[in-house]
């Protein structure tokens, strides 16, 4: 059962399961940041590979339309300031 807090992915849209928005939602990376907290390169790392599956499967989704950069929604927000 997933609760109200988790924010999970539905592939291969990649949008949030309990808001409906594009993945990762506010809420889903406030919880990203919070497990990585003591490791941010990791994270980096975890969303770069997260955007690569994405730009995959959004582009299977509608090959005539590959998906934009992906990389604000995915890394950039997670870079330290």
């Amino acid at each position: 059962m997933i609760t109200r807090s988790e924010h999970p992915v539905i592939r291969p849209s990649w949008r949030c399961r309990t808001c409906g928005i594009a993945w990762p939602c506010s809420a889903a990376k406030l919880r990203l940041l919070g497990e990585y907290r003591d490791d941010r390169p990791a994270l980096l790392i975890h969303l770069a590979s997260l955007q690569q599956e994405a730009a995959r499967d959004l582009a299977a989704l509608d090959p005539s339309n590959p998906p934009a950069n992906l990389t604000d929604r995915f890394v950039d927000w997670a870079r330290v300031r």
